[in-house]
Formats: structure tokens, sequence, C-alpha cells
């Protein structure tokens, strides 16, 4: 019965599946996308949700949507260059150095499009619709890196359908919005599994079962779709002065896709021997509860005169719906596979400023600082997440009347990223810091009707 125990303790937690659900990138806290603006990014996001020039309204504070006049279409792109690098070690199961190397850039260039339309009625209603990814990641370690048994790729795709309305209760004054969002998720992740360790476990005497001695992969492929609201508020109690607070729900995903193992030939050979063990490893149908946070808002904007403004936000992302990842294996061989993240709320905020150079130019600033929702001790390769600081330019060109193209860049700078786990199957123990940043270059037009 040990022997079957162990494989049973193997094939629930060696993938480390349900820590793979709970992804994120180093330019954004948690796995949150804030790139649906390009002109919100040239400032650092400050003011985002108040700015009656920005159609990104839309998801960001639907009640802003009041100040637009006639139609306003937009769409914005931003290509984020990440880049971040394992500058740890680790050791095997026997305390044996991991093989392989640091894994590389894991990082990548995605590209984050948005698309936004906002029409005003004279009746003082306005409606307005956008497409943006909210939540995503991509990365991607070298094969047979030492940490290869913690992560090798990482591919999650968020994206949103918002639809909303806002009306003016007061015109020009105070305004309420609120819409739905239908929400895509498709996560597919993977990495290697040390089945030779399984197999030293039970001692069993065959050349190959020893730490690091039979490695096999998995791979996991999930999606589904969710729905969730928005809700916002803009006041404006002088000309000068804008103060927005928004808020977005949380989304429930019930994922659904399949589990594809690759297992030695002499490894499955072993398994196949034993009844305990025979159904084990077969690839299958897999589950999983994802549930993406909230996000409350707080914007404010104040015009010191025709050419320069003034913009803050804050926000806080409730990442504590993020308690646990389980998954279920429709093989009833293999038992859930619960795995504990405990993440916290983090904070955002932000500073920046508007100036308008003449006619044609406008430039903007700003900085941030991004809390991260994670701890060291469930902290992995996948996220290594630390505190960050946003260093953001952007300018605007007005290339006729109807015509607005944006420009922006964002340098994002983490604290110190660093890990220290031990995966539960493999036993295998990877510590250290992780060199990382990112880049964000941002383009948009958006035309008037």
């Amino acid at each position: 019965m040990q022997h079957a125990s162990r494989f049973i303790q193997l094939s629930a937690l060696a993938f480390g599946i349900a820590g793979a659900l709970a992804v994120g990138q180093v330019h954004a806290s948690g796995f949150q996308l804030k790139e649906n603006s390009v002109k919100g990014m040239g400032a650092a996001f400050a003011g985002v949700g108040v700015n009656e020039t920005d159609s990104s309204v839309v998801a960001n504070n639907p009640a802003t949507m009041a100040r637009f006049e006639g139609t306003t279409m937009q769409v914005d792109l931003t290509a984020i260059d990440l880049s971040y690098e394992f500058k740890g070690t680790g050791t095997d199961a026997a305390g044996r150095p991991l093989t392989g190397g640091n894994g590389g850039d894991a990082g990548d260039i995605a590209a984050v499009p948005a698309l936004s339309v906002v029409h005003k009625l004279d009746n003082g209603l306005a409606f307005g619709a956008m497409v943006s990814a909210p939540f995503g990641l991509k990365t991607e370690y070298d094969n047979n890196w030492q940490g290869r048994y913690f992560a090798h790729t990482s591919d999650v795709e968020i994206v949103d359908l918002t639809l909303a309305a806002a009306l003016d209760i007061i015109p020009d004054r105070f305004s309420v919005g609120a819409g739905i969002i239908y929400s895509r998720a498709d996560v597919t992740l993977s990495q290697s599994v040390d089945f030779g360790t399984a197999l030293f476990a039970q001692r069993v005497p065959l050349p190959f079962a020893v730490p690091q001695g039979a490695d096999g992969f998995a791979e996991v492929q999930g999606d589904d779709t969710g729905f969730g609201w928005t809700v916002g508020a803009n006041l404006k109690p002088t000309d000068q002065l804008a103060i927005g607070v928004s808020y977005r729900s949380e989304v429930d995903y019930e994922l659904e896709g399949t589990a594809d193992w690759t297992v030695p030939g002499n490894v499955a050979a072993v398994f196949a021997a034993n009844p305990a063990t025979r159904t084990r490893f077969q690839d299958g149908a897999v589950v999983a509860k994802l549930t993406t946070p909230s996000v409350l808002n707080v914007d404010v904007r104040y015009d010191f005169n025709d050419s320069f403004s003034m913009m803050a936000s804050w926000a806080q992302t409730g990442w504590d719906s993020l308690r646990e990842v389980r998954i279920d294996f429709a093989n009833a061989a293999d038992p859930d596979s619960v795995e504990p993240f405990d993440w916290k709320d983090s904070q955002f905020a932000s500073l920046g400023g508007e100036y308008k150079l003449n006619e044609s130019w406008i430039l903007r600033a700003g900085v941030a600082y991004d809390e991260t929702p994670t701890h060291l001790e469930t902290r992995t390769p996948r996220l290594p997440d630390a505190n960050r600081f946003w260093y953001s330019i952007g300018a605007s060109w007005m290339a006729t009347q109807a015509l607005e193209v944006n420009f922006g860049y964002t340098r994002i700078e983490p604290d110190s990223p660093k890990i220290d786990i031990t995966n539960s199957a493999s036993r295998s123990h990877l510590v250290g810091p992780f060199d990382g940043h990112a880049n964000l270059y941002g383009v948009s037009a958006q035309y008037k009707f």
C-alpha cells in the first residue's frame, strides 16, 4: 500500500497543475494586465477612469462615457517585452545539484490589443463596448533547465467583452454607469515530471530509479467562459476637478480541458507491472475552478489651466479570491490536486501629469507603485513576483480634428523577486533571485464621428 500511495501523491502533486493556474508575469501584480489604454499608459494609468478623451473608460469607469459627444472609436495595441532570468540554484531529493542551466530568458514579446467604442445620445445616455485583456501571461523556459519540475511553458489568455451604459444624473457634474462582462479564459501550461524520484523513494532496483534519472513531461489545457459586471460614478464638483470611482466584479471560471502525460518507456513498464499504478498518468479530462479578482479604482484629475493637468489613481485588487486552486482529474485513479495560495489584496498607486504643448501635441508622464499579492512561502518560478515601480511617458498627436494618434512607453522595475520553494512530490528545491524587468511600447488611434 505504501507503493501505491506514493504514486497517488505523485500524480496529484508532481505536475503542480494547481500552482500553474495561478500564474503571472513581471509587468503587473499577480497576473493582472492594465494595458487597455495607450493614452493611460503614458501617464502610468493615473486618472485613466476620468479621462473624457479616452474611450477605454468603457471598462475603466463606464460613468465617464456620459462626458463624451457623438461617436468615438479607439484601437490600442501594447507590445510587452518581458525579460527575467533565474540567478539561483536547485537540489534534487538526494541533495545533488539540479542539472541544467538557468532557463534562459523566460520572457517574450507579447501583444495586448484593445478595441473600444462610445456613442453619446442627446438625452444624456451613452453606450459603449470594449474588447480587452484584463489578465494574461506568456512565458517559456529552456528545455531541461534546473527548474523544469516547477515550470516550463505558461500561456494564459483572458479576454473580455464589456457592454456598458452611462447616464448624466446632473448634466456635466454627476454621472453613473454600469456594464456586463463576458469573459473567455484559455490556459495551457507544462512542466517536467521527475519519475526517477518516485521510483527511488520506493527503492525500485533499477538504474533509472534515481532523482533526475527518468524525466517525463506533462501539459494541461483548459478553457471556459464566465460573466461579471462593472459599475462606476463620475463627479465633477468644479470645471477643473473630476473624481471617479469604479468597481469590477470577480469572474468565476470552471476550466475544462485535458491533461497530456509523456511517460518514459522504462517507467511506463514499471507502472504497468503493478495493478496499483497501472492506470496512473493516463491522458484524460481535467476540471479546475479559477476566480479572477475584483478591482476597485479611485481616479482624480485636476486641470490647472487649459495647458496643464495632474492626475492620480489608487486601485485595490481583491486577490483574496485566490485562496487555493483545486484540480479534479476525470481519471478516478488520480485524486484531486489542491494547492493553497492565500494571496493578499494588493494596492496600486500612480501619479501623472499632462501638458498641452500646442494644438497638435500633448505630452504625458507618470510614476506608479504596484504591490505583489504573493509571499515567499508559495511563490513559484511561474510567478517570480515582487513589488514594482512604473516609469511612463507618452504623447498624443492630433493628426486632424477627428483623428488622434497616441504613443506610450513604460519601464517596470520589480524589487528583487525571489523564490524558495520545494516540490512536494519530487522533493526538489529551488531557491534564489530573478533578474527581471519589462518594457511596454504602445500605440493607439482614436477617431471621432
